[in-house]
């Protein structure tokens, strides 16, 4: 650092004393100064731009490294999640599978619950018309002072 200042010096005296002489010179020595200067502070970024350059080099290794890690964690949260979605892939296919037959037997049976009420409902509807028919003719023939027995049932007549 004080060679630094030192050249500095010598170059001001230079440049005052060519300044006096030759004020073109002077300013060219002067540049040369400055340039030598620059040159050597160009040295010193190019110095510090190697280490740095390194430096980044790291991170790059730090980055790709990461970005491995990450990549692998992702994989095996993935292969976790898979695994549970199979799993309740599977138990949801065996219910299904043990749910038809029951969907069958109940379909089976309401159809034919289904006959059976229709197949009532048929003979109410005959005995319906029957009575009809009965009681219309009855009603017709039937005198106003005529009685007419009913039948309790036996748990009505006991009561």
């Amino acid at each position: 650092m004080s060679k630094e200042v030192s050249n500095q010096n010598n170059l001001k005296k230079t440049y005052e004393w060519d300044k006096k002489t030759n004020p073109i010179e002077g300013y060219v020595v002067g540049y040369r100064g400055m340039c030598g200067q620059s040159q050597g502070v160009m040295e010193d970024v190019s110095e510090m731009l190697t280490v740095v350059v390194g430096c980044t080099d790291g991170f790059d290794s730090l980055k790709d490294q990461l970005r491995e890690f990450v990549l692998e964690s992702h994989k095996t949260n993935m292969e976790k999640v898979q695994g549970a979605l199979n799993f309740s892939r599977n138990k949801l296919m065996e219910r299904n599978d043990a749910l038809e037959p029951m969907v069958m037997a109940l379909k089976e049976e309401t159809m034919a619950t289904m006959r059976v009420l229709n197949t009532r409902i048929e003979e109410l509807e005959g005995e319906l018309t029957l009575y009809r028919t009965f009681m219309d003719s009855g009603v017709s023939n039937a005198t106003l002072n005529s009685k007419v027995d009913v039948l309790k049932p036996k748990e009505c007549a006991e009561a």
